[in-house]
């Protein structure tokens, strides 16, 4: 089982944005020397939900400051990114890190961000197959061009080259490029990834079942599409949720909902649609109360019995865990520290 943490650098009420991003940087730290497994990296644009506006800046930082742990994006927004521009950050990020990078693209949702950056809600509506595939592409093949109803250009060299890890001690020798995951919160989207090998990174909104229903129908749609049953039994999947480790299930729940709730109210609030339609927004402290009711919130034997039911229903063993729940920097890297020293043992 590979538990790894989730940041989205939030912003929590009376908070400044520099000290959400410091606590976002030092609980990255925090989980590599606690022997966690990756840290992902959220993506936000004009929203105190979440202050790290390109994953793959962080990502880069994070990946100079540790020497173990791996480094994802969930996600790097296609809609509103050139995918050969992050196909190259991409590729820089595989290489420089000795292939400890990992790409993780989704759709976005219907924001401003469309109208900011200039891609449109046409970008989100029907184009993120366009872009999953230049992106794709540009991972994999030497030379590039596109002739699609969004991307037109003649075609280019990929350099750097992602499948040429350096080996001081040898000649360069040929691999593969950055793992690649998508996030998934539709049937529709399911089937691309599948249909493409690609694993899922599931919300941390989505309870074992649906998340189960979800990995039964990307395996299906791999299938169909002619997929190696191997490569599809072992496509590693990612299960994101909340983690919050405390001496009791009551004390670690507390936590929570004395923080979540103004974070999620405020943060959530604050997405406005590009054609400015509302939007319903789930109650923030209803939802924090699903959280911890679907995810490790409580005694280390309760969380490592947590994940390891989620793994057993989904077939999942890969998990992203939000640790930034108490929007308090001490009480994070405690947190991240904990699920090392006391659910990892417990897991294994």
């Amino acid at each position: 089982m590979r538990v790894g943490t989730f940041v989205i650098a939030a912003q929590f009420p009376g908070q400044g944005q520099g000290e959400a991003l410091h606590r976002a940087i030092s609980s990255a730290e925090a989980a590599d020397v606690a022997g966690l497994d990756t840290v992902w990296l959220a993506e936000h644009h004009f929203v105190p939900y979440g202050v790290c506006p390109s994953a793959v800046t962080l990502a880069g930082l994070l990946l100079g400051r540790t020497r173990r742990i791996s480094v994802g994006t969930a996600v790097s927004v296609l809609p509103t990114a050139h995918p050969v521009a992050l196909g190259e950050q991409a590729a820089l990020l595989h290489l420089a890190s000795g292939g400890r990078f990992t790409l993780g693209v989704g759709r976005g949702g219907p924001w401003v961000d469309l109208e900011v950056f200039g891609t449109g809600l046409a970008a989100f509506e029907a184009g993120f197959p366009e872009s999953l595939d230049l992106l794709l592409r540009w991972l994999r093949e030497p030379a590039v061009g596109a002739d699609g109803p969004r991307y037109t250009f003649r075609e280019v060299s990929v350099v750097p080259r992602p499948d040429e890890l350096y080996d001081p001690a040898a000649e360069p020798v040929a691999g593969s490029g950055p793992p690649v995951v998508v996030a998934c919160t539709s049937p529709g989207t399911v089937r691309l990834a599948a249909e493409r090998g690609l694993p899922m990174l599931l919300g941390m909104h989505c309870g074992d079942e649906e998340k189960a229903a979800m990995v039964a129908a990307w395996r299906e749609a791999a299938l169909a599409a002619g997929h190696c049953p191997d490569a599809v039994s072992a496509a590693g999947h990612v299960s994101a949720g909340v983690a919050q480790v405390g001496d009791t299930r009551s004390d670690a729940v507390e936590t929570l909902l004395k923080s979540m709730p103004g974070w999620l109210q405020r943060g959530l609030g604050a997405h406005r649609t590009v054609d400015g339609s509302a939007r319903a927004m789930r109650d923030p402290r209803a939802y924090t109360e699903l959280l911890c009711d679907l995810h490790p919130v409580g005694p280390p034997r309760l969380c490592a019995d947590r994940l390891a039911a989620t793994a057993e229903r989904t077939g999942i063993t890969r998990f992203a865990l939000l640790v930034e729940g108490s929007g308090d920097l001490t009480a994070t890297l405690d947190n991240v520290a904990r699920l090392g020293a006391d659910v990892l043992p417990e897991l294994a």
